[in-house]
């Protein structure tokens, strides 16, 4: 008699009905998947989607989700992005902090923002700012920085220096010229550029990224080991709505989000010095990020930032963001929190149980997981013997793999 299929193999074959959506291929014969490990009913399936565009990819991950999800003796299932390789990367990996600004659309000032940041950073660190908005690069602009860019012994371009500020753009390279660069050649020019530059500050590096979520965002978030996301956004409620959806896709592509900064929080009367609100700010409780700074549109931000001397808004926002970046990856919750994170399925249902039970009436329950706890209201519910509806219950997403749920009975 022979054995039947075993878990691994029933994963794969879950896995093979999964196609690409452009070749109408497998996923393993389109090379999207480089390892697939199961462990103790759980499942790890590493992929590389590079080749395909933001919304595709997130189509092909949340298939591959669903059909491994069904597969029998399947307890958890997680998608991962492949560890990229560091070949050719060395000058990228040597920074010890690496910190993008994005914003889901233009005109809100993100690149503004980057550039302070970069110049409030660059008062206690040696800082790089790489410009990698390619289709509008402002950062010249904002700097009054003007090519040409010099190259090393090598032949590698060699950052313009501003107040012992690195700085490197696409549009030094290109002064003056209209960018209409797509797909990837833009991204091609974008990692040569981003590679071969020869930096000589390997402190900070801030990359002001292009505004959406287009290729080239997910593509340089992907390849790059950046340490968080700094957000910006207005206060207008639709600014807001796309921001939230786009620091969603930066946790599911498992990019910590440090914060938002909202610009153009208010305007200070030149005559009367009354602060007035140039949006109706009611929507800013969408956003699920922590708010790193509100700005408000002043002269001061208008004026040409410097290495080290900044506004002192921007000041406290450059302090806020080093504490953030300091502090990514952990999640805020009280001492006595249930912590299931790596924890065998089995063993988390008991921690759960024996936390919950041990509560008074009206104390809160709280737990940290490795996967969206949502299902746990159900089982809290069954323990309480209360309807679900019953259970004041909050599930938030606290960084890109850990989650937390709280609940009151």
């Amino acid at each position: 008699m022979t054995d039947g299929p075993t878990l691994t193999d029933r994963v794969e074959a879950a896995l093979r009905t999964v196609r690409d959506p452009a070749a109408d291929l497998s996923v393993f014969e389109a090379g999207f998947v480089e390892d697939v490990a199961v462990a103790d009913g759980e499942v790890t399936v590493e992929t590389d989607l590079t080749a395909l565009d933001g919304e595709t990819s997130q189509g092909v991950i949340e298939a591959m989700l669903r059909a491994v999800d069904d597969v029998d003796g399947v307890e958890s299932v997680h998608v991962e992005q492949a560890a990229p390789s560091s070949e050719g990367r060395a000058g990228v990996e040597a920074f010890d902090r690496v910190i993008a600004v994005a914003s889901a659309k233009g005109g809100v000032g993100k690149s503004t923002v980057a550039t302070h940041l970069a110049c409030a950073l660059a008062a206690d660190h040696d800082v790089a700012l790489f410009d990698a908005d390619i289709h509008g690069p402002n950062v010249p602009t904002l700097l009054d920085l003007s090519a040409p860019v010099h190259s090393s012994e090598e032949g590698d371009p060699l950052p313009v220096r501003r107040g012992g500020m690195d700085v490197m753009s696409v549009g030094l390279m290109e002064s003056g010229a209209p960018l209409a660069w797509r797909g990837a050649m833009a991204h091609d020019a974008l990692s040569d550029l981003f590679t071969n530059t020869a930096w000589r500050n390997e402190d900070v590096l801030v990359i002001d990224l292009p505004p959406g979520t287009g290729d080239v965002v997910l593509t340089t978030l992907q390849e790059t080991p950046v340490d968080g996301v700094v957000v910006v956004t207005t206060p207008f409620h639709a600014a807001v709505a796309d921001t939230a959806r786009t620091v969603e896709l930066f946790r599911d592509n498992e990019v910590p989000v440090l914060g938002a900064v909202i610009n153009m929080a208010e305007y200070v009367c030149d005559c009367c010095g009354e602060a007035n609100d140039l949006f109706a700010a009611d929507g800013l409780g969408d956003l699920d990020a922590p708010v790193l700074a509100e700005l408000p549109f002043t002269h001061d931000l208008q004026g040409r930032p410097e290495p080290g001397s900044v506004p002192a808004v921007i000041e406290r926002l450059g302090d806020h963001v080093a504490d953030a970046v300091e502090r990514a990856g952990e999640v805020d919750v009280p001492s006595d929190a249930v912590d299931i994170r790596g924890v065998a399925p089995q063993e988390r249902k008991e921690r759960v149980r024996e936390r919950f039970e041990s509560l008074a009436p009206g104390e809160r329950f709280v737990l940290v997981s490795d996967r969206d706890p949502t299902p746990v209201a159900s089982f809290l519910s069954r323990l309480a013997e209360t309807p679900r509806e019953a259970l004041d219950v909050d599930v938030r997403r606290a960084t890109p793999t850990a989650w937390v749920l709280e609940a009151e009975q």
